[in-house]
Parts: C-alpha cells; structure tokens; sequence
C-alpha cells in the first residue's frame, strides 16, 4: 500500500472575505467547495483546489472570525510548497505578488512568500509526470497557474522520533536528511522536517491545524490498522461526505489526517457551480435556517 501524496491542507483563517480574495484572486484557486466546520457547524470550512476540486491541490480553512494571529512551532507545519511549471512561471508570480504588495524571497527555481495571514509558502519548478492540476484564472495563463502541492515542511523537536512510523508504517521513502517522499501510482510529494525554533508555536489565524495525506476507499480500513499496530491512537473512520477520514498525531506532533479518494465535491452540486451556495452535509442540512445567518457574508468569486 501506498499514499497518493498530500490530498489536502487544512489551516485557520480570521478574515474569511479576504482569504477568499486572496486565494481566488491573487492566487487563482476555485472555491470549490463553502461549507461548515463538521466538529464545530458555526464555523466556516472553505475548500480551495484546481478547477474539478482535486485531491492533491486542495487548501482548505477554518473561518474563525477575529482569531490572533498564530506562529508555527515545534510539532506544527510551516511550509507549504506548489508546484510551477518554469522560471517563467516563477517571473510571473514575482510580479503579480509584488503588485499586491507582498514581500518574496527569489533562488534558483524557488519563490517564497506568506499570505495576509502570515502562512509560509513557496512555488517551486518541478519536473514531474503528475498531472498539473490547474484552476483557470482570466489573469493568470495556464501555463503560470499552480499545479497542486509538491509538499510541507514541518518542525520536529526530534525527527528520529517519527522515522519508524513514516519509514516503515506509512511507507514514507527517505530522499534525504529527515525529508521523504509519499509516493502512489498517481501522484506524490515531499514531506520534510526543519529544526524547531525557540519558543512554542502559537494555534491561530495564518497557522496549519492538519496536513492530509491520500488513500483509495478500498485501503483505508488497512491503513487505519496499520497506523494503529504502530503504537498510534488513530480516530475511527470518520464519514466527512465529501471523503472519509482517519486523524492521529505524529509523534513529533503534528495532526495527520488519512483521506479517500473520493466521493468528492461534486457529490451535492453541479462541477459547474462548486463553491457557489452553502454547501452543507445531510446531517447537517436541517440546522441550515440557524447556521446560515450565523456565518460571515462572501461573494460569489465568479459571480
């Protein structure tokens, strides 16, 4: 068995109207999806990805309005990675982020920079065989437009402490000191540690809560055994409509997520209309007249 790489990232927000304008707009990302925190309903969850709302290059957030600022610490990630076609491509970003006023660090084949918020990101050149999972954008040409994921980077207090269940439980394959790579038959990525700073890290708005990774509906029960024979405490398999899921800690603490391959968004709206309405799932549909006036007004990005 083998996971098919990042299926997505779930971070925290403050400003859901300007993380919407910044991830649509600037960025170029489809809201695919507009619906609600499953654990905690009076809270929006929004979904950010290529244009059908593919595992892979799927960001996702937890609006909780007017939440501070958090700082990425020892056992939280800190880095998220997009994948770009050229330098051409990294010329282009260059410019567009510069006209919206944010600061970016230039090397060889890199660009990084943060969002309003203060999450970590990079773009990087990579030669890959994985589809390019693209959003279409009328300001952004496809062949400038971010690809999905290539990875995160996380701080470890101590990374031998997770090897034998990255290395051996979820078949991480090692490419480097404390970096891995999470390969499937379709797609792959990078998972990496750095030295954690001083100071623990802070939960809040512009900080990573979860990074998922993806498995196929047929082997997610297996890989909820497996997690667990290594001394884990995985949750049960949890039924999120749009995917199931399967949480448990690393040992250097950050929060992983095991989630399928589908059903996928499209499952309650037209592929054509995704992140249009508030999307909510049957168990919650009969708290809509309650839930709805509760959550911050957002435009339609492609209204």
């Amino acid at each position: 068995m083998r996971l098919e790489g990042v299926h997505h990232i779930t971070l925290i927000t403050g400003n859901a109207p300007r993380n919407v304008d910044f991830y649509t707009r600037v960025l170029g990302l489809r809201l695919v999806k507009k619906t609600v925190n499953q654990d905690d309903p009076t809270v929006y969850h929004l979904f950010y990805a290529d244009e059908q709302g593919s595992a892979g290059a799927d960001i996702t957030f937890f609006e909780y309005p007017g939440a501070r600022r958090g700082r990425a610490g020892g056992g939280m990630v800190h880095t998220i990675t997009w994948r770009v076609a050229s330098e051409g491509a990294l010329d282009f970003w260059e410019l567009r982020l510069a006209g919206e006023e944010v600061s970016v660090i230039r090397e060889s084949g890199r660009l990084r920079f943060e969002d309003p918020e203060g999450v970590g990101f990079e773009l990087a050149v990579v030669r890959t065989e994985d589809e390019s999972l693209v959003a279409k954008h009328p300001e952004i040409p496809e062949e400038h437009a971010l690809q999905g994921f290539d990875g995160v980077r996380a701080y470890a207090v101590d990374p031998e402490r997770s090897r034998a269940l990255l290395e051996q439980a979820l078949a991480f394959e090692p490419r480097g000191e404390n970096e891995w790579e999470v390969r499937g038959d379709k797609r792959g990525g990078f998972y990496a540690y750095g030295a954690a700073p001083e100071g623990r890290g802070i939960p809040g708005a512009g900080t990573v809560h979860h990074v998922a990774w993806a498995t196929t509906m047929d082997e997610h029960e297996a890989w909820r055994r497996r997690v667990a024979e290594a001394g884990m405490n995985p949750t049960p398999v949890i039924d999120r409509f749009y995917f199931k899921s399967i949480y448990f800690r690393e040992p250097n603490g950050i929060l992983f997520e095991l989630a399928t391959l589908g059903p996928g968004f499209a499952t309650d709206e037209d592929p054509e209309h995704l992140g249009e309405r508030l999307s909510l799932p049957p168990d919650f549909e009969h708290l809509r007249a309650q839930i709805e006036p509760a959550l911050t007004p957002l435009p339609n990005p492609r209204g």
